[in-house]
């Protein structure tokens, strides 16, 4: 594969193809895209689809079947949020977000320097000390957000990341992500099941189909930002979400025959 420098990354017929206890599962076909450089981009699409599996490839947790995928560095930084804060309990907000730059033996000043950066960034100054257990779901997900960007990622891949809040925090942490994705200016692939959310925060929003999964709409979302919330009310808004819901609903009634 040849990457263009116009794109953070490259997808060309990617496909995946696993064993799991029920036999052999074909996650995802024929994906292809690109991702222009400081984009936010969601994901969506049925359950089962194989949204996540494409987010462990791109992190290089899980191989390609066939096809391949490139990003516009050599050697890219990734960082991946999942679902679950997966935060160590034993360590505080401060250590948490410390952790993947320590592993990598840089000086400890320098580290909580930019740790203390990344907390205020997200909004936690003063809950430095805390632990885990003693956050909100919404605090939680901002520690591993923070945690996530420590290394300065090319590219943040995000798996449903507000999908166990309560429906206003998780619009509140929309708020929240959009501020830190216009302050960081990443590059952004977001996993979601919130048709809403991810015209919201999107630039575009790619569809995928049932088993295996494959791109049946690349959704261009024409809205001015900054975003606010008064837009979810706009003719617009309520066009751009009837257009996905269709679109979703077309392929699950066409998987189920």
């Amino acid at each position: 594969m040849i990457s263009s420098p116009e794109n953070a990354l490259q997808v060309e017929n990617l496909g995946v193809i696993f064993n799991d206890a029920s036999g052999v599962v074909h996650a995802l076909d024929d994906l292809s895209f690109t991702l222009p450089p400081n984009a936010f981009v969601s994901l969506i699409g049925p359950s089962g689809s194989g949204k996540s599996t494409l987010l462990r490839v791109l992190a290089g947790l899980v191989p390609p079947t066939h096809g391949a995928y490139q990003f516009n560095t050599i050697q890219p930084k990734v960082g991946l949020v999942f679902q679950k804060a997966n935060l160590m309990p034993w360590r505080r907000v401060l250590d948490n977000i410390c952790l993947p730059l320590e592993l990598q033996g840089i000086p400890r000043d320098s580290v909580r320097r930019r740790a203390q950066e990344l907390i205020h960034l997200v909004g936690l100054d003063g809950f430095e000390q805390a632990y885990p257990r003693d956050l909100s779901g919404g605090m939680a997900q901002r520690v591993s957000i923070a945690r996530s960007l420590m290394h300065d990622p090319d590219i943040l891949l995000l798996d449903e990341p507000f999908g166990s809040l309560d429906a206003l925090t998780r619009e509140r942490m929309g708020d929240e992500l959009l501020h830190i994705w216009q302050a960081r200016r990443k590059t952004v692939l977001m996993v979601t099941h919130s048709i809403s959310e991810a015209i919201y925060l999107s630039d575009r929003v790619l569809v995928l189909s049932p088993r295996p999964g494959m791109i049946v709409l690349d959704l261009p979302v024409d809205l001015q930002r900054p975003r606010i919330a008064e837009m979810r009310y706009m003719p617009k808004f309520s066009q751009l979400t009837h257009t996905l819901r269709d679109h979703l609903r077309e392929e699950i009634e066409a998987s189920n025959g």
